[in-house]
């Protein structure tokens, strides 16, 4: 059996706040540094169910669960992103629309 749900190995959104690999604390990442962060790690996500899903249609040893539950966690992050950038944009839209 191919172990390519192992083959990726993805952070989460906050190992990139506060720690460095060495546990040291770092100084905050920007915020355009955390979204770039995060959408790289939901392009890593789809690249791995993408793989997966590949893999059971070659037959290469992939069971059904594994791709199953590599599309649903790349499905996962891209709404969560997708939720995150709607805020976003709101929350630009509420500042623009206040009075000074």
């Amino acid at each position: 059996m191919v172990a390519l749900a192992a083959a990726v190995t993805v952070a989460t959104p906050w190992e990139f706040v506060g720690t460095a690999a060495d546990g040291v604390k770092a100084a905050p990442a920007p915020f355009a540094d955390l979204i770039t962060g995060a959408v790289g790690q939901v392009d890593a996500l789809e690249q791995q169910a993408s793989a997966t899903v590949k893999g059971l249609m070659t037959g290469s040893g992939v069971d059904v669960h594994q791709a199953m539950i590599a599309t649903q966690k790349a499905d996962m992050a891209f709404e969560l992103t997708l939720a995150v950038r709607n805020k976003a944009v709101q929350a630009y839209q509420s500042v623009m629309g206040m009075q000074f």
